[in-house]
């Protein structure tokens, strides 16, 4: 039997964050939510997760510097980009950070967990 797989989402909107986490729940990961990067990059001794999805435009700190940061201490965990605002300057800035999927909100349930199920069994192949 296989162990769920763990999903990290970060976003500044708490309903969003909220609905989000149901949503993975309900399709059995293990979530952990963070408002933002630097409550994830202060988590420290965590199991690392399956795959980060993260929202790219957040005060303080983007996804992408997140993401970027996380590089920076060793930490290459695959991440899902999502904006609500997916000008094309955003997914070339995505792809180059290393997302391995950019969404645009609203999110379809189905996109979100292809693009999980992609990262998370490339991940353990």
């Amino acid at each position: 039997m296989r162990s769920p797989q763990v999903i990290w989402v970060v976003d500044d909107d708490p309903s969003f964050r909220s609905g989000l986490s149901s949503l993975l729940r309900s399709l059995d990961y293990v979530v952990l939510t963070f408002e933002c990067g630097a409550d994830l990059m202060a988590r420290t001794g965590e199991t690392e997760p399956d795959c980060i999805v993260s929202d790219v435009q957040m005060p303080g700190m983007s996804g992408f510097e997140l993401t970027l940061r996380l590089i920076e201490t060793g930490r290459r965990i695959p991440t899902v980009f999502i904006s609500a605002y997916p000008k094309p300057e955003l997914q070339q800035e995505a792809l180059v950070t290393g997302a391995w999927a950019f969404l645009t909100k609203p999110l379809s349930a189905k996109d979100l967990t292809a693009a999980i199920e992609a990262v998370t069994s490339k991940r353990s192949s």
